[in-house]
């Protein structure tokens, strides 16, 4: 033996016939650290336990439990879909629509400061949905997978609401038109100009973008409206545009377009019943105001 081993052994020795085997403050096998005494006024650290085996029952917590067990955000998830769950949207305040909605999107993480954040920066829910995709992408905390979530959420509304509209016709109802025109048009920051295709029931057939503009002007061709319902087989026309001021009051150049489409329309056969100016909140209507005569 060395010289070094022998002087080991002999500073072990003494242990090993004191406590048998190991140095104080360790143990061998799973038993543990065997943690030193703390000091007085200083709490002991936590000791140390081995993972368990796999498929062995967890190791129960301690019988008062955690103080707070659902505060994260899984626990805030699970309360916010029992309370629309049980008592209703109508129970959710806009934020908490928002919230939820931005859920589908970010599986971890509070998304409530986000969801008011952006109510105050477009000004409601509703303009949340109807926000340009670019806007809500510069958004601070929207990535392209919550932009996603939202324009699906406004295409559904709108799909849903065009779906209400096909089942009776058109003319019957015109507060369901309005309504409806509202919520595709009213929010809209440049003019958009659309066409309603009827059947000879007055039943939608279709309802097309023709064109966007600017703020206050959309170029209008008759001849691509007039060729588009003859595809379609469409025997009738609403036309409809918005105004992003706000002020649904036709222009001079809405009057004479109209009367120019009219006017082209009615070669083929094809009735022009109304066209539409939709504002923030209310509309115009050419046949309302005896603007138009009755087809």
């Amino acid at each position: 033996m060395s010289g070094f081993a022998t002087r080991l052994a002999a500073l072990l020795n003494p242990l090993r016939a004191r406590g048998g085997g190991a140095p104080r403050g360790f143990s061998e096998g799973q038993a543990g650290v065997i943690a030193e005494p703390a000091p007085v006024g200083v709490k002991a650290p936590r000791a140390w336990r081995p993972e368990p085996a796999e498929g062995a029952a967890p190791p129960a917590l301690p019988p008062d439990g955690l103080p707070f067990p659902s505060t994260g955000p899984h626990g805030h998830r699970h309360r916010m879909r029992t309370k629309l769950l049980e008592r209703g949207p109508d129970a959710l305040a806009d934020y908490e629509l928002l919230e939820m909605l931005l859920f589908l999107a970010m599986p971890k993480g509070d998304t409530k400061p986000l969801a008011k954040a952006l109510i105050n920066r477009f000004g409601s829910f509703a303009a949340v949905l109807a926000a340009p995709q670019r806007d809500l992408l510069e958004a601070r905390g929207l990535g392209e997978h919550s932009v996603a979530a939202i324009k699906l959420v406004q295409a559904a509304a709108h799909r849903l609401a065009r779906a209400e509209l096909m089942e009776s016709p058109i003319l019957n109802n015109a507060e369901r038109l309005d309504a409806y025109l509202a919520t595709v048009m009213a929010r809209e920051k440049v003019e958009q100009f659309r066409v309603l295709f009827l059947d000879p029931k007055n039943r939608l057939i279709a309802d097309e973008v023709q064109g966007r503009g600017t703020v206050n002007h959309t170029p209008v061709y008759p001849r691509e409206v007039v060729k588009r319902a003859l595809e379609l087989h469409a025997t009738a026309l609403i036309l409809v545009h918005n105004h992003p001021s706000g002020d649904p009051t036709p222009s001079r150049g809405d009057l004479d377009m109209t009367a120019e489409l009219r006017q082209a329309a009615t070669l083929f056969g094809i009735v022009l019943h109304d066209h539409i100016v939709v504002g923030n909140g209310t509309t115009f209507s050419f046949r309302r105001e005896g603007l138009l005569p009755r087809g």
